[in-house]
């Protein structure tokens, strides 16, 4: 069975830039990442659907950065998966 999941991700600086998804402990990770040296600091969203295979047991974003990277957890909002940098 193939099916959409809808993420929708504030981060709190521009430059972020997508880089596809895996599979982890039956989590699916969203990988992103700002690799520049200068951001305009302001709030910035970013939405991205993918077909995935089966539901997954958790949604994490994963935001890697010239300082090195975070990962946060995403809450099922309806039909979407939402997140926020912190």
């Amino acid at each position: 069975m193939v099916m959409k999941i809808r993420l929708v991700v504030v981060f709190r600086m521009g430059g972020v830039s997508y880089r596809g998804y895996h599979w982890e402990d039956g989590a699916v990770v969203f990988e992103f990442e700002r690799l520049g040296n200068a951001f305009i600091q302001v709030m910035s969203e970013r939405v991205v659907e993918e077909e995935i295979t089966h539901e997954p047991s958790a949604v994490f974003v994963e935001l890697r950065t010239k300082e090195g990277g975070k990962v946060f957890e995403a809450v099922k909002e309806g039909d979407a998966y939402l997140a926020e940098e912190r």
